[in-house]
């Protein structure tokens, strides 16, 4: 698994995911962010009375400007309803707005958390930056007679620095959550897409098992069906054999058939399966060839045919049974040789050749993917399959496999 074929993973996507409302506009209010506002709002109002009150402990401020206070600390809580919308907007006009309105600075602190929290660093920090210089501007102007102005700088560089930092730690967290989320949501449509291809290529795998298995014995069908049509008037003894090896190789068709669809019904059940082809059964194969007419030469020189690793065997196995397949349909009364040479550490060396046809026959027609599906089975096995014509007019299937010593 590499990071280009999953960029979620990549730490650009991970350090600052959007969140919902990051990029502002109209967004239907939940019954939790109608909480939140409201809960809000009335932080800021409390800090607002709170400072109001204070300035009107104060027998040297003027009644009007206690009330022009209290209406602008109104207007400052009531904008705190577009901060959703205007994060940004919102809070640099509340800080020039705090600069000579007191009465502003809980509507200020509560706009600032909302910038921290819907918006990425960078706007945070020039926004805070804009904040904390203007934050000892406010006491300059309207000083508080029972606080220094140190003092009271002090506490609204604390109270900005203390509002952002709880912003981002929000941000950072819902943030951790979001990646959370989408890494298990791609996750499962991961392992959704593995589980597909693992199907995919296990139906790949009963189907050229199908066709290795079933062409062989459905060809024995076809060529002596073929010859009792073309030879009504052959000996009883000639027909009856024809008719033996139809039954047989009909049965034996069903049999495998039954097994792989007993396969795919019941992975899991190994019961009733015959054993898988070795490369010690090949001298039955070669035998079945023989009942069923053809002239097959077999030169075995593996000194131990059971010793040969199970994967391996079962590919020379399903080479020789195709050649022989392919050499009943496309040369019929050819003799085929059928070679098999190699030893651990050397590796197996399977060829199954056919001379050219005697006489015109009429074929049996072939679609081609028995020998793409050997190729595919000599590759996965770390080896290779050629195939091609003769330069006497027959056909040759030659397969290299490895085996360790």
């Amino acid at each position: 698994m590499t990071r280009t074929e999953y960029p979620w993973l990549l730490p650009s996507a991970m350090a600052d995911p959007e969140l919902p409302g990051d990029r502002g506009g109209r967004q239907r209010r939940t019954v939790r962010d109608w909480a939140v506002d409201i809960t809000a709002f009335l932080c800021a109002a409390g800090i607002g009375l709170a400072v109001l009150a204070a300035i009107g402990a104060d027998r040297t401020t003027p009644d009007a400007f206690v009330f022009l206070d209290s209406l602008v600390g109104g207007a400052a809580c009531c904008a705190l309803w577009v901060r959703r919308r205007w994060p940004v907007g919102l809070a640099v006009a509340l800080t020039l707005l705090a600069t000579v309105e007191p009465v502003a600075a809980g509507a200020l602190l509560v706009a600032l958390f909302s910038v921290a929290v819907h918006r990425p660093f960078r706007p945070v920090a020039l926004v805070g930056a804009g904040a904390l210089i203007a934050t000892p501007v406010q006491p300059y102007l309207r000083p508080d007679p029972s606080t220094s102005f140190l003092t009271s700088t002090v506490v609204g560089v604390l109270l900005v620095l203390l509002v952002l930092s709880w912003g981002m730690v929000v941000r950072s967290r819902r943030q951790l959550v979001v990646t959370l989320r989408e890494r298990a949501r791609r996750a499962e449509t991961e392992a959704g897409l593995r589980a597909e291809q693992a199907q995919r290529l296990a139906r790949e795998d009963i189907a050229r098992e199908m066709h290795d298995v079933l062409a062989h014995r459905l060809t024995l069908l076809s060529v002596h069906a073929g010859a009792l049509e073309f030879r009504p008037d052959a000996p009883p003894a000639e027909v009856a054999r024809a008719a033996g090896v139809i039954r047989d190789s009909a049965h034996e068709a069903l049999q495998d058939l039954r097994e792989i669809i007993g396969v795919l019904r019941s992975p899991r059940d190994g019961d009733g399966n015959r054993p898988q082809p070795t490369l010690a059964t090949l001298d039955a194969l070669v035998a079945e060839s023989r009942a069923a007419g053809m002239e097959v030469t077999l030169d075995n020189v593996i000194d131990d045919p059971a010793a040969a690793p199970a994967a391996i065997g079962r590919t020379v196995y399903r080479i020789a049974q195709e050649g022989l397949t392919n050499a009943r349909k496309h040369a019929p009364g050819a003799e085929v040789a059928v070679t098999v040479t190699g030893g651990p550490g050397r590796g197996i060396t399977v060829e199954v050749r056919n001379p050219a046809p005697a006489e015109p026959f009429e074929q049996v027609p072939g679609s081609g993917q028995g020998l793409i599906g050997l190729t595919e089975r000599a590759t996965l096995a770390g080896g290779r399959l050629d195939h091609g014509p003769e330069p006497d007019g027959g056909f040759g299937v030659r397969a290299w496999l490895p085996w360790s010593s």
